[in-house]
């Protein structure tokens, strides 16, 4: 038995150095527990800033302690503690802000904050050391996500040890009723080391002046780059009112490459670079300002004030983590010469309307006072998602029945409070060719109304009928949707009404339109295809519809306030124009609502508060039409296109809001989809989706998704299969109940994936083949005992020994695949939200848009400073 025991006692050890890698960060809680700080009761209503996000990874929620700015233009700073000691690397940003009460944050990091107070006024400075700006937030920007792979190291031996933010209060009008404000920013961070680095390089002039009434005025910043290659993923532009427009280049050969370019007078956040540029050894980076001094009486210089002026050029960028320097700086022009050739866009002005410039100035000026966006260098950057994990596929649910139900033609659907399906069909009533006449006008009233329960209500997990309603109400049911009462919001295209249902009223609570009569006036409809409720506001949307071309938007009471869109012209539909808006879905989050252009197979997205245009997202596996839209919190998008056309397939779409990017497409098992009609989906990625011809409803769900890569490096081939367990971890503004918290950690604690292959998976891989071998020793030394008798223990011994060492020296050493994938060609670095852009132009298609990076073998560069 001495052979069995030894064994066993080598597998238990084996074992737990393979446990010894996985950290578990509720040492974190216990750890940290007693040191946070306590907030006010108006705030988050949880004490506990660190939030576990499974074995490796965990939030931090970084919040003003409740205070209540006196007047305008305050600058408030607090500091927290990185609770651990050990490296860790922060890979989202999620703002926790409205610019209702906030004009702008700034987040830093250092090691010795101004004060140690609760908050402070920043005229104290935010670092007695030197502070590296890792995030900047301003007027409703969305979350930030760093490309896969990358993040800002903190911690450890030379990462920052505080974080520090600063909140500018512009207007403190919103404090009048004394409350306390908790605005901050949501960190994710993970112990798994990034083997690509961010940082910030800051351009900025220093000594420009601009002459009173001069036209235009230029402010030059150029530099020669020399450290090791960095690459490029966004930038933010900054300057004070008379700022025009912002561009930063990339000099290489005499070649000007863009890096990026846009107004500072529009939102000043991180936008995302259009195409990657990389800097390499001896490359110049190269940015102009360009101002005018009309209105100005006096010289204006470059400073801290309202009435002063910056010109500032930020660029985040990530290098391999053993090269990896976290801030630069660039504030001279080593070459004015050179400015000669810069290319004629740098001269032309961004045109911004004059409400934008006052949306984003506030009542007085952009980010200009004390700590102001780095004018000191001591403090400069950053920016963008709830924790979106893309790292998913989405699978029917085979063993759903809701397939089997007896349903008339499927036109909407919706989830309600409790998040049952509830699902709005037609009955015995068909749409067809003979439905309407050339006028719009209904032609099968002689039908009478739909005699069936046409809103049925669904357990989603086993399609049971839970409620059902609508009976004698509807001709040609089409859209629905919920309201956060739960009240049912549906729409006729026959009667060209909405209207507004209570559960278990008979009778609608509210009718928009005039019944069976086509119009397009304030009054009237012409078969309006959906409605949204605004959850804040109460305010109503309709897209109507087939036979009009618009929006239109009604008070809670119903009282129209105001409507956009027009027909699609001749040739590329512009922003703002429809052919058939036919499905609806609001952008809490980020105040816009999207809209489902089927005819002309895209989405368009619009300021949900005044109906300007901000984004279009079209994709060519769209096909040419796009017939419903859904959105859940966190930033995915849910989409179904209709029937195809020629080479058209139908199915679903998973998109990242922020990027517009496909994440991923599914279609059903069982049957085909025939015309997908509607799809709603919930914030645990749970799917449905309606189908008009096939009379049906499927559920879709998430699942791991299992990814096959092979990759090269100097010839050889590396085959790895990587399980991706679906985790997503949801920051929300409200805590997490203990019992809840309880559950969610063991489940982590068994589910979470570590780098590459999941802790489950290491440790079935290990254990399985050793038990068998085990049992294989038993058996054999049981059989030898018969034949051999004491000398089988020596024999046993020499035999299993020889098997578990040739185990252990396989699972020493190892590959790196993140630094493997990182310096291969063809690794993606995608990843960087693009953000919704106020006030610009159509965004460019970005269908089949690839990524390749050149490998760079550079010298080791001269010893240099930090900034150039």
């Amino acid at each position: 038995m001495a052979g069995l025991i030894n064994n066993l006692l080598i597998l238990l050890l084996v074992f737990q150095n393979s446990c010894s890698g996985f950290r578990n960060p509720l040492s974190v809680f216990k750890r940290y527990k007693d040191t946070t700080r306590s907030l006010s009761s108006e705030c988050l209503g949880n004490n506990r800033p660190v939030i576990s996000l499974g074995l490796t990874d965990f939030a931090l929620d970084i919040r003003m302690p409740g205070v209540t700015p006196k007047q305008s233009d305050t600058y408030l700073c607090m500091s927290l503690h990185l609770p651990v000691d050990e490296e860790a690397y922060v890979v989202d940003f999620r703002p926790q802000a409205s610019m209702d009460t906030v004009h702008h944050m700034l987040l830093f990091g250092c090691n010795v904050p101004s004060s140690t107070e609760n908050y402070w006024d920043c005229d104290e400075g935010t670092c007695t050391d030197k502070s590296n700006i890792l995030y900047a937030w301003a007027r409703n920007a969305p979350p930030t996500r760093l490309p896969k792979g990358v993040g800002f190291k903190v911690g450890g031996e030379t990462g920052s040890k505080y974080f520090v933010l600063q909140v500018h209060y512009g207007d403190v009008s919103a404090f009048r009723d004394k409350h306390k404000d908790c605005s901050g920013v949501t960190l994710h961070l993970t112990h798994q080391r990034q083997p690509l680095i961010a940082g910030m390089y800051l351009m900025m002039s220093v000594n420009t002046v601009i002459p009173p009434g001069e036209k235009v005025v230029d402010a030059d910043i150029a530099c020669h780059y020399q450290k090791y290659p960095m690459h490029l993923f966004a930038y933010r532009v900054h300057t004070h009112r008379l700022g025009k427009v912002v561009s930063g280049y990339r000099v290489r050969n005499g070649q000007w490459t863009l890096i990026g370019r846009q107004s500072p007078q529009l939102p000043q956040a991180f936008y995302p670079v259009e195409h990657p540029v990389d800097i390499s050894f001896g490359d110049t980076l190269a940015a102009r300002c360009l101002f005018t001094g009309e209105g100005r009486t006096m010289e204006t210089h470059i400073g801290g004030t309202a009435s002063d002026e910056m010109c500032n050029f930020y660029i985040m960028y990530y290098m391999e983590a053993k090269h990896a320097v976290s801030y630069m700086t660039c504030t001279q022009n080593i070459n004015p010469d050179m400015f000669r050739n810069i290319p004629q866009e740098a001269n032309i002005p961004i045109p911004v309307k004059s409400d934008m410039i006052m949306m984003t100035h506030g009542h007085h000026h952009e980010e200009t006072k004390k700590t102001d966006d780095s004018f000191s260098l001591k403090q400069p950057k950053r920016e963008e998602e709830e924790v979106l994990d893309q790292d998913f596929h989405i699978e029917e649910a085979v063993d759903w029945p809701g397939v089997n139900l007896k349903l008339g033609q499927v036109s909407g659907l919706a989830l309600d409070p409790k998040n049952n399906l509830v699902i709005f069909h037609r009955g015995d009533h068909v749409w067809d060719g003979n439905s309407f006449d050339s006028s719009f006008v209904y032609q099968q009233r002689g039908l009478g109304p739909i005699e069936q329960n046409t809103i049925l209500v669904i357990d989603p997990s086993n399609a049971d009928i839970l409620n059902s309603t609508g009976k004698n109400l509807f001709y040609l049911p089409h859209g629905l949707s919920i309201d956060k009462d739960g009240n049912y919001w549906v729409t006729d295209v026959a009667l060209h009404q909405v209207f507004k249902l209570g559960v278990h009223d008979k009778e609608p609570l509210l009718i928009l339109g005039r019944s069976l009569q086509p119009g397009s006036d304030k009054n009237h409809f012409c078969q309006p295809t959906d409605v949204a409720v605004d959850p804040v506001t109460g305010n109503i949307y309709v897209s109507d519809g087939y036979c009009n071309s618009r929006i239109v938007v009604f008070s809670p009471n119903g009282m129209f306030t105001m409507q956009w869109g027009e027909e699609t012209s001749v040739g590329k539909a512009k922003p703002g124009q429809f052919r058939i808006p036919h499905s609806l879905t609001l952008v809490p989050e980020f105040g816009q609502l999207c809209v489902a252009d089927r005819e002309n197979g895209r989405i368009q997205c619009f300021r949900s508060e005044t109906g300007e245009f901000t984004r279009e997202i079209k994709h060519k596996l769209f096909g040419r039409e796009l017939f419903a839209v859904s959105y859940i919190p966190g930033g995915l998008l849910f989409a179904v296109n209709g029937m195809p056309y020629p080479g058209d397939i139908v199915q679903g779409f998973v998109m990242n809001f922020s990027t517009g990017e496909i994440i991923d497409t599914f279609i059903p098992v069982r049957k085909s989809f025939e015309m997908p009609h509607d799809v709603v989906a919930s914030e645990d990625k749970t799917v449905y989706i309606g189908d008009a011809y096939a009379k049906t409803v499927w559920k879709f769900t998430s699942t791991e998704k299992m990814e096959h890569r092979s990759v090269k490096k100097a010839g050889i081939e590396v085959q790895e299969i990587k399980a991706e367990t679906v985790i997503e971890a949801r920051l929300k503004n409200k805590p997490v109940s203990t019992e809840s918290q309880k559950k969610w950690e063991k489940h982590h604690i068994v589910e979470q994936a570590s780098p590459g292959i999941s802790f489950v998976l290491i440790t079935t891989l290990l254990i399985i083949p050793i038990v068998v071998l085990l049992a294989i020793a038993v058996f054999i030394r049981w059989r030898k005992t018969r034949v051999y008798g004491a000398d089988a223990d020596h024999k046993l011994e020499s035999s299993s020994g020889r098997i578990l060492g040739r185990l252990q020296g396989k699972g020493s050493g190892g590959l790196n695949l993140g630094n493997f994938f990182a310096s291969h060609k063809s690794y993606s670095r995608k990843g960087f939200d693009r953000l919704s852009t106020e006030g610009s132009d159509q965004e460019k298609d970005e269908d089949d848009g690839t990524d390749s990076e050149e490998e760079y073998s550079a010298p080791p560069p001269p010893p240099v400073s930090s900034s150039s």
